[in-house]
């Protein structure tokens, strides 16, 4: 019995003794709780800041436009309203890129090609007539005034000779009103013997002797007729055979239609007393360019603008002719080339519509119309998306919002093309937020310069660029705290005291924020401390679950210098 209860006092014993040995080591004598906590710092360094937002979201097209037959489907287009077009050739499938104003189809209309070349005959028939009417060219016929009558002009530079007009004369149709002719180079029709035509070829240069003056001149065979011709005038029976050539020559300025010449060929070094001159003279036939001036009406000589032998232009006018036949002539005729150029020009319409075109930029959805299909005038024939200009609409929070700004850059990807990148940018904030599942979303708008492979749909990331900033201060983002409203760090000061410095923060993210004043570089910012523990808690320096007596009192020492914790 005695042994018993000697037992359960040696237990008694070791249970209290054990429990205060452990209560010694485990629990902190009070003094501890006083001494200053361990701070956890970092370093303000200098350093590069981005700022952005990732969103997702479908690609939209911005822009997107009908494929239309040309023409329009208004009652009152009675030109192209009638017009039964029929699709011949498609020549941009579905998927294909396309630029704005490409052919992408043609149409056919095969009743077209027919009425445009009668309709190009008749008005070509028309302005030749009342340009040989008035003697000006097609492209002058709007000159004329149909109160004026016609008016005969020059068709060559040169000198009016033979004016037979006056003012106040009745002058027929074909009348040869006068001679326009350009008197610097004169031309003889000259008769030769045979054995004179052996010592002459064509382009052999010739001298020639004037009856009305003296002196030697010269100029060159144009024409030769190798073939012998009886020797025949008017006054006698022919004798023989010669042979005709053509001189032309430079006018020295006297030279006149009629002048009597003789031919010759020159002696060396044109030498006048050897030259062999032919037996025969002729004569000066006229001038090497010259035109009749022929009247195209009959009708009354209003004008006479020229003298004769005066140097007039061509298109100088001559004679004016007046008369009301003639002005009614040329007002039907003028009316009836503006009616046909009028056809003509809506005919080259309707030709032109034969080709459809592609409204804009981008990429061919469908095609709604089969080949060989009759298509009226603005019928819907397919529709055309540009990929080159797509858009997002995404939702971010109140928070995120804040950094967003319109114009800011985008950088969006796609998940069906890895590794490509697209520009893009924020077009529009939304300023008024929406409850969403009770968390306020704002509505961003987002335009993205795509590419042929975007389509409509696709899933897409995007990260806006809310700003970025080089070479600034920076610290942790744990590091700030407000206080009465104000930002504020504290910094951890050499001989171990701390203080709170207002800083000004720019640009944050997830990780640091930048600091714009208030802060140097290198200074130690308090990102933590032993004295936000919870009272249970302390910081051991082993991993022993009892600490022996000497490393509670090591841990005790650094704890009462409050050293840093980088």
């Amino acid at each position: 019995m005695a042994q018993r209860i000697l037992m359960i006092a040696l237990i008694i014993v070791i249970v209290i003794g054990g429990g205060f040995y452990a209560y010694r080591e485990l629990v902190p004598p009070p003094v501890q709780e006083a001494q200053g906590p361990v701070y956890s710092t970092k370093p303000a360094t200098r350093g590069d800041i981005t700022v952005g937002i990732d969103v997702t979201g479908p690609l939209n097209p911005s822009r997107g436009g009908g494929i239309q037959a040309p023409g329009g489907r208004n009652y009152y287009e009675m030109p192209t309203s009638n017009i039964q077009y029929t699709l011949v050739d498609i020549l941009a499938e579905e998927g294909s890129e396309v630029k704005m104003g490409q052919i992408i189809a043609k149409l056919a209309a095969p009743e077209l090609q027919t009425q445009i070349k009668n309709a190009k005959d008749e008005l070509e028939s028309e302005k030749k007539f009342l340009s040989d009417l008035t003697g000006l060219s097609p492209e002058r016929l709007y000159e004329i005034n149909p109160s004026q009558g016609v008016v005969l002009r020059a068709p060559i530079d040169g000198r009016v000779s033979g004016l037979s007009v006056s003012e106040g004369k009745e002058v027929k149709q074909g009348h040869i009103v006068a001679r326009i002719v350009d008197d610097s180079y004169f031309k003889i029709n000259a008769k030769i013997y045979p054995d004179e035509f052996a010592q002459v070829e064509l382009g052999q240069e010739m001298a020639l002797r004037f009856s009305i003056f003296d002196g030697t001149y010269y100029g060159k065979i144009t024409d030769v007729n190798p073939n012998p011709v009886p020797d025949d005038d008017e006054e006698s029976s022919a004798i023989g055979f010669v042979h005709w050539i053509t001189v032309e020559g430079k006018n020295p300025g006297l030279v006149k239609p009629g002048i009597d010449v003789y031919i010759g060929v020159p002696g060396e070094n044109k030498d006048a007393t050897k030259v062999l001159w032919f037996a025969n003279p002729s004569k000066v036939e006229g001038f090497v360019n010259e035109e009749r001036v022929l009247s195209t009406v009959e009708a009354m000589a209003t004008e006479v603008h020229v003298r004769e032998m005066q140097t007039v232009k061509e298109g100088d006018p001559i004679v004016s002719l007046s008369g009301s036949d003639v002005r009614k002539t040329i007002e039907e005729k003028l009316e009836k080339i503006r009616e046909k150029e009028s056809q003509l020009t809506e005919l080259y319409t309707k030709a032109g519509q034969m080709e459809v075109k592609s409204p804009m930029d981008g990429v061919i959805a469908s095609w709604d119309t089969q080949l060989g299909a009759q298509i009226r005038p603005g019928e819907w024939m397919g529709y055309v998306f540009n990929t080159g200009d797509m858009g997002m609409w995404v939702e971010v929070d109140d928070i995120d919002v804040l950094m967003i700004q319109q114009g800011s850059p985008v950088k969006v990807s796609v998940d069906a093309l890895p590794g490509e990148t697209f520009e893009g940018e924020v077009m529009h904030v939304s300023t008024m937020g929406k409850d969403m599942k009770g968390i306020t979303q704002f509505a961003v708008d987002i335009r993205v310069k795509g590419g042929p492979n975007l389509r409509p749909g696709m899933q897409a990331k995007a990260y806006i660029d809310a700003g970025s900033a080089e070479n600034v201060i920076l610290v942790p983002l744990e590091a700030i705290f407000e206080e009465d409203g104000i930002q504020k760090v504290e910094v951890l000061n050499p001989d171990g005291t701390t203080k709170a410095v207002a800083v000004k923060l720019g640009l944050m993210n997830d990780r640091a924020a930048e600091v714009k004043s208030g802060l140097k570089e290198g200074e130690l910012v308090i990102t933590g401390s032993s004295a936000d523990l919870l009272p249970s808690q302390h910081i051991g320096t082993k991993d022993s679950i009892i600490p022996s007596k000497d490393s509670n009192d090591d841990n005790n020492n650094e704890e009462q210098k409050a050293p840093a914790v980088n």
